[in-house]
């Protein structure tokens, strides 16, 4: 029988969990603290075990020494409960394998001939080894028909390598058992932002061409590479970022109403919108696509050093650490709306949002200087802290101001108006969907492949250029011609944080 959880609800199914890449940053610094707040929270099945894979040398009680190390940084003490850690923690075994090698998996067959229970493999990895685990994992008899892969983004260069690697993943594991993790599509205001449009007729009639202006989505991040230099100077801020996740929450702003709250019924309308999206022709390269590269700077008053000062920097590079695009989606719900996307490193902010600008009214009573306010704003706050805020215009008080316009938010703060409630990490939602099997959270090949087909026609125009960056001073909002783009057209960023 599963065991409830806080809520007297069913618990996760029973399953075996095995982690490879157990001792990596994602492991360490998400995974294992996710999955001791769903054992803190009844949330995982008494039944379910937990199994790290790594190169690296451990045994069971060295392992879960390192796990419980992990946690006490990673939680809060006050969340930290003993009785939850120890019940964790005995969940948990250590195996050291070399992953690319089939001879070592017949001790993984061996620890699962103990249980008999699905098998969930995560693979948090490099993307192009997942097929060699795959093979190794079914040669080797781990695998049955219920047994389900989970595997994290980006998936490969381009769209040729992607498609390899899912082809691998493929051999081994339908579609219907791939999981396909983007964290964004786990976090809480991306679910209200569903049952926002969906469940609303106050958004659901306002959602289209007629009443919006223009949708802005900036992911800023105030780090640099963090020691990724190779990984991130072939990879560049475009495939690590927009492919990855900005143009997933874009598909989830523009998608139009699924037919239900079905995995590919959801992903069906997001695939329609990665078709519609606009092609960047030649000339629009220069007016509407910014690709920037930090320099030397000062984050929160420390100097810190530009791209090619850091530690490995190849310093002929010329890859983009910075984007910004307008682009548009090639419909009827949105013919004429332009998305104004940006992403970059060494912003003065971390910060994740989607803006969307309503339209003004057509006919205008109030003060002829006011007008620029009179325009409303939805703000969909991803990080630092998750909340929703409606930009409304009121009436100035005072006995002095006549009838002045002011603008205030009605505003839905998570951490605010929840306040003993904890907001869950994206981690741990994708994760206990995947036990339960359900997949509307994941992505699925072809989204993937569309993305993927958007980023190389951009990535080739560019080639084909072969212009540098521009510069832009780290702690900056990025290169002064990516201010100019959004300017040309009357506008400006959203920048009030």
């Amino acid at each position: 029988m599963r065991q409830p959880n806080r809520s007297g609800q069913a618990s996760g199914a029973e399953i075996d969990l095995a982690l490879f890449g157990a001792l990596g940053d994602l492991a360490q610094r998400k995974l294992f603290p996710s999955l001791f707040h769903l054992e803190r929270e009844g949330l995982l099945d008494p039944a379910t075990r937990l199994l790290g894979l790594a190169r690296q040398e451990h045994d069971n009680d060295s392992f879960r020494a390192l796990v419980e190390k992990t946690l006490k940084l990673r939680v809060k003490p006050e969340e930290l409960d003993r009785e939850a850690l120890e019940r964790f923690l005995a969940r948990i075994d250590f195996m050291q394998l070399d992953f690319t090698r089939p001879e070592g998996y017949a001790a993984v067959q061996e620890w699962r001939q103990e249980a008999g229970r699905p098998m969930v493999v995560y693979l948090s990895v490099a993307a192009r080894i997942y097929g060699d685990i795959c093979r190794n994992l079914q040669s080797a008899g781990c695998l049955d028909d219920e047994s389900r892969v989970v595997v994290e983004k980006p998936i490969g260069y381009d769209l040729a390598s992607s498609a390899e690697i899912n082809d691998a993943i493929g051999t081994v594991f339908p579609e219907s058992r791939v999981y396909r993790i983007d964290h964004y599509l786990g976090k809480e205001t991306v679910q209200n932002l569903i049952a926002m449009r969906f469940a609303n007729p106050l958004f659901g009639t306002q959602w289209n061409q007629n009443h919006i202006s223009h949708v802005e989505i900036t992911v800023a991040e105030k780090v640099g590479i963090e020691g990724r230099w190779g990984y991130f100077d072939d990879a560049g801020q475009l495939r690590d970022m927009v492919q990855n996740h900005l143009l997933q929450l874009l598909c989830l702003v523009a998608m139009d109403p699924p037919a239900n709250l079905d995995a590919d019924a959801i992903r069906d309308e997001k695939v329609k919108v990665l078709k519609a999206l606009k092609p960047f022709t030649d000339d629009m390269l220069g007016r509407d696509v910014v690709r920037g590269q930090y320099t030397a700077g000062t984050i929160d008053g420390q100097g810190v050093p530009g791209y090619l000062e850091e530690e490995g920097a190849n310093t002929d590079s010329h890859t983009e650490s910075f984007v910004a695009m307008k682009t548009g989606v090639d419909n009827w719900r949105w013919a004429g709306v332009p998305f104004y996307l940006r992403t970059g490193k060494r912003m003065p902010e971390k910060v994740s949002q989607i803006v969307i600008h309503f339209r003004q009214q057509a006919h205008y009573i109030f003060d002829p200087d006011q007008r620029d306010l009179a325009a409303n704003k939805l703000v969909i706050r991803l990080q630092p802290e998750e909340g929703i805020a409606l930009e409304v215009l009121t009436k100035d008080s005072g006995l002095d101001k006549g009838m002045r316009l002011r603008r205030g938010p009605l505003h839905l703060d998570f951490h605010s108006a929840f306040p003993k409630t904890r907001i869950p990490d994206a981690y741990e939602r994708l994760l206990l969907e995947v036990m339960k099997g359900q997949q509307y959270l994941f992505v699925r090949r072809d989204e993937v492949e569309h993305a993927w087909q958007w980023c190389d026609n951009l990535i080739a125009a560019w080639e084909d250029r072969d212009e540098p960056p521009r510069r832009y001073p780290a702690g900056s909002w990025g290169p002064v011609a990516s201010i100019a783009m959004i300017t040309q057209d009357g506008r400006s960023w959203y920048e009030d944080y």
